[in-house]
């Protein structure tokens, strides 16, 4: 066996001082090439400077739209909800409206009612039936030879806290062939014995008549039934005056 020479001295390797030189090889080498990066990219035209200051003036710019957005947004909402509330409001002034217009209309009828009252002085006879002609009139019907128009306004006498309906009649009297003769409204040329009518103050109706051939008529009679309750019926009678067109 070979001895060793007595002044030999064997010491260990130090794998780590090696790793360590070789990391730091290795970041010397990537800032170079970085640094070469950054060297070709600035020979190009980049500046690293204002891309910064370019970079932080667009996120602010981005966070000043962020909020305008924001605040558009909350207008938004309350003009929707200004609408909305607008929109109940003018339903609401519609509802209103159409009340008192209602109001105004019945007031107005009522006014009508009781001038008609106060005017033709009505009888306690006329207050207990309810029901007047307040007004008639007879016009010619220039389409035809005997033809006539009846005008006449029924009026309701008592309060009028409901509306009344029921039926009407007319009757002529006169002469024929010197003879007394009635016509009603089927020999007046009406399809129909009576007219109804339906009404709370007053009802203006118009009844059209033929008056035949040789009659000569004297006398007009309205006859009016109340429908609600067994009353007697209203009776008046009017000379027959044409007036002129």
């Amino acid at each position: 066996m070979t001895e060793l020479p007595a002044n030999l001295v064997i010491r260990r390797a130090r794998p780590r001082r090696t790793l360590v030189l070789a990391a730091v090889a290795f970041i010397l080498i990537l800032a170079a090439l970085y640094a070469a990066f950054e060297f070709g990219r600035y020979n190009g035209g980049y500046d690293v400077l204002a891309s910064t200051r370019q970079r932080s003036q667009l996120e602010a710019t981005v966070g000043r739209l962020e909020r305008a957005n924001d605040a558009l947004r909350k207008q938004v909402a309350e003009l929707d909800t200004m609408r909305v509330g607008g929109t109940q409001e003018r339903a609401e002034l519609a509802h209103t409206i159409g009340e008192l217009q209602s109001q105004v209309a019945s007031q107005s009828q009522q006014l009508e009612f009781y001038r008609g009252v106060v005017s033709h002085g009505l009888s306690p006879d006329d207050l207990a039936i309810g029901l007047k002609v307040q007004e008639l009139r007879i016009t010619a019907d220039g389409s035809a030879a005997g033809h006539f128009e009846v005008h006449l306004t029924l009026l309701q006498t008592a309060h009028p806290q409901t509306a009344v309906s029921g039926t009407f009649r007319l009757s002529v009297e006169g002469q024929t062939q010197g003879k007394s003769a009635t016509l009603d409204l089927a020999a007046l040329g009406s399809k129909v014995p009576e007219q109804p009518f339906s009404f709370r103050y007053f009802q203006s109706i118009a009844q059209e008549i033929a008056v035949p051939s040789g009659f000569s008529p004297e006398r007009l009679t309205v006859e009016v039934r109340a429908g609600q309750k067994p009353v007697t019926p209203l009776i008046q009678t009017f000379p027959w005056r044409v007036e002129a067109p």
